[in-house]
């Protein structure tokens, strides 16, 4: 944290209180962005890139980055303005409190592309302490389902470039992610437990720490199984529903996804059309429309045909006898007793 003019102990405090702190040129434009909305006066200051006068506080933002604020409610603007919405340090500090199991050397796991018609599963894994786990926070690293997918990638480039940090991914193309599923008594998680030991392992051997922490996909130790087969039963590995909460885990969920969306725009360039993400109605359309641009064979290049969909739409173009792929089970009716 930068000092505070008024720190020091025992000091009756100032009429007039001064803070400064340098921030990057994002930093600058939340600043004035969440100045700008209090609708305060803007003045001119030689050699500032923006400077305004509030009721009982005044804050300049210099070229070289520097910010000076100084007022009678100095104190009140840092916390609620430059730690609350610009630089993150105030939810960091709560954070340090109340979840202190974050900062320390630790693992997270995640994984991408399992519900979704189109692409293969990305599973990745994470390596960070705290001072990784500070620096993604500011920058505004999070759940992936809640950032839009253009700043995904360039979380992803600054996660991966994060001195002291260890990423490993691990995805099945689309060609050998068919030819496991559709074999007999595949399974999607053990695939994925398999993928996500193959990362963690990965990464082990790169960085050492004792546990690690996975978002629940299944109510089997999956994963657990796949370490000990590969002499790693020492490593404690957690799994809970929302582990993305968990600033490395959610660094595995920006990996993962930004792996993801890399795998479906070059799909995307082969199929001649932007491919849609989820397994709905357009996913479904989409997929009609390749086969019959393509042909039946040509839909393992693009999507999973395991899925109920790809067999609908293989079997509503009458070419099952060009692909073919296993009647899928009765879905399961759930009713009320």
């Amino acid at each position: 944290m930068p000092k505070r003019s008024d720190d020091a102990a025992e000091e009756k405090p100032k009429a007039l209180t001064t803070y400064t702190i340098k921030l990057d040129d994002a930093q600058m434009a939340k600043l004035r962005a969440a100045v700008a909305k209090k609708q305060w006066e803007e003045a001119e200051v030689p050699y500032a890139r923006f400077a305004f006068k509030g009721p009982k506080v005044n804050v300049t933002a210099y070229e070289s980055g520097k910010v000076v604020v100084a007022g009678k409610e100095t104190e009140d603007f840092v916390q609620n303005v430059i730690e609350a919405e610009v630089t993150g340090l105030a939810q960091l500090g709560y954070d340090d409190v109340h979840h202190p199991e974050w900062f320390e050397p630790h693992a997270g796991l995640d994984e991408s592309g399992k519900g979704d018609l189109f692409g293969p599963v990305v599973a990745a894994t994470v390596i960070a302490e705290r001072a990784q786990i500070e620096a993604w926070r500011a920058a505004g690293v999070r759940d992936s389902k809640s950032i839009e997918d253009s700043q995904i990638l360039k979380l992803d480039e600054f996660i991966r470039g994060t001195p002291g940090a260890v990423v490993e991914v691990v995805s099945c193309g689309m060609a050998k992610y068919n030819e496991l599923m559709l074999k007999p008594h595949a399974n999607l998680n053990r695939l994925l437990a398999w993928q996500h030991a193959r990362a963690l392992e990965a990464a082990l051997q790169k960085k050492w720490v004792a546990r690690g922490l996975l978002d629940q996909f299944s109510q089997e130790p999956l994963v657990q199984r796949e370490l000990k087969k590969r002499g790693l039963g020492r490593f404690h590995l957690e799994m809970r529903t929302k582990a993305e909460e968990d600033p490395v885990v959610a660094a595995a969920s920006v990996v993962a996804r930004a792996e993801f969306v890399r795998t479906m725009r070059a799909l995307a360039r082969a199929s001649g059309e932007r491919l849609q993400f989820g397994a709905g109605a357009a996913a479904k359309a989409q997929a009609a429309r390749i086969v019959e641009r393509f042909g039946a064979l040509s839909l393992g290049r693009f999507a999973k045909l395991h899925f109920r969909t790809s067999y609908e739409v293989v079997a509503a173009a009458g070419k099952l006898n060009e692909l073919p792929l296993p009647v899928p089970k009765e879905k399961t009716e759930w009713r009320r007793s």
